[in-house]
């Protein structure tokens, strides 16, 4: 059994920008490993296809009906075990959201396996409730993909702030600061010893700033701040870090907001090209007939075969089809039994089960409104192999 509902704006990025202020606040319920808990996720399904999984992506503020609305709805196209589960799984759900304060959260809950996991998230999110199998996870993995993490090193010459981006939110993980000597004034050897000695400051300063950023940076950085300190700071940095600097941003050392702002954006523009560049990949692949397939059936054989490196997704594409939950055979479309066990098949959505196969062999996933993706039957992956 597969109930959907899920609303997406007509704006292709489903997830707004807005509430800036928020992201400067720390809020240790975000220390998650989003990636982490999404595979986890993927990893859950149940052979036995009475046995449902409750998914709710929830924004409180929106509409405060959704919840009880959808679970009426769904429970009147449900019976037997599954309605019962239905109805004992969101009891558990009510009764938690009685002492949760976020806003924003995912849900994935299921009575009968006695499971319950919840994810805060510090973006908006659009509401939907989906009864399945197994966890629904192609809005996290959304999130994931459009919210990339990176860190933010904003600095002058004699303080730095070290910041990590995660799902929107800024986490300040270091103030440093030195006390360099102010310039001196006066001419003469006296004058040039002292630029010397504060140049030398200044530098083991910076040494002291890229060691922690070697500790904990993430796989993108931002590096901001007024003047050329920035600038000298980059010079002094490894090239393994250096080759991660997606910027830099030109801003006085107590702008953190604005910051903050323009480097979200940053990313999310970066984001945007990486998606380009990835359906551009697929199209040259395809055409020297090397490491990629394209369209729901090669696709799906590349992911059950733990061969996909990089699944490459239309981002609002959805496909009906039928799964077998005991031999895991899906196809497209509708499907009366099993064609290899002859059991009973469940209605599933077809790019879900795709993206789980991936997410369970440790895949990249890459969500795309590139054009050129439709023309390949709107979704192709990378290979690690033949």
């Amino acid at each position: 059994m597969y109930i959907s509902y899920l609303l997406y704006p007509k704006n292709q990025n489903i997830f707004n920008m807005v509430l800036i202020h928020q992201i400067i606040k720390v809020n240790n319920k975000m220390n998650i490993d989003l990636r982490k808990e999404i595979r986890e996720l993927s990893e859950i399904y149940d052979e036995n296809s009475q046995d449902t999984y409750i998914s709710v992506y929830l924004n409180k503020i929106s509409d405060s009906s959704f919840l009880e609305k959808r679970e009426n709805i769904c429970r009147s196209l449900l019976e037997g075990k599954e309605q019962e589960n239905l109805i004992k799984t969101i009891e558990e759900i009510y009764k938690f959201l009685q002492t949760n304060k976020d806003n924003n959260i995912a849900i994935f809950a299921s009575h009968n396996h006695s499971f319950f996991k919840y994810i805060p998230l510090s973006i908006q999110i659009n509401n939907s409730l989906i009864v399945d199998s197994s966890p629904y996870i192609r809005p996290l993995a959304r999130i994931l993909d459009e919210w990339n993490s990176f860190s933010l090193v904003l600095l002058n010459t004699n303080q730095a702030k070290i910041f990590s981006v995660s799902l929107g939110q800024a986490k300040q993980q270091k103030n440093l600061s030195s006390d360099i000597m102010k310039k001196h004034k006066k001419g003469g050897w006296s004058q040039a010893r002292f630029n010397r000695l504060r140049r030398g400051a200044i530098h083991d300063f910076y040494l002291e700033v890229k060691d922690y950023l070697e500790k904990i940076a993430d796989e993108q950085i931002v590096i901001a701040g007024p003047g050329t300190a920035k600038i000298q700071f980059r010079d002094i940095l490894p090239k393994n870090l250096q080759n991660r600097i997606l910027d830099t941003i030109d801003i006085d050392i107590d702008d953190e907001q604005k910051l903050l702002k323009e480097s979200i954006h940053l990313v999310s523009e970066h984001e945007k090209m990486e998606s380009r560049e990835a359906v551009e990949h697929l199209k040259k692949e395809i055409l020297k007939d090397g490491l990629a397939v394209y369209g729901f059936d090669d696709t799906l054989t590349a992911a059950k075969n733990g061969q996909v490196d990089l699944l490459i997704i239309e981002k609002d594409y959805k496909l009906k089809g039928c799964l077998c939950e005991h031999c895991q055979i899906l196809k497209a479309g509708p499907i009366k039994d099993c064609p290899v066990c002859g059991g009973p098949i469940t209605e599933a959505d077809i790019i879900e089960e795709i993206l789980e196969f991936a997410e369970r062999t440790n895949a990249k996933i890459e969500f795309t409104d590139d054009e050129e993706i439709s023309k390949l039957g709107h979704i192709g992956a990378i290979l690690r192999f033949k």
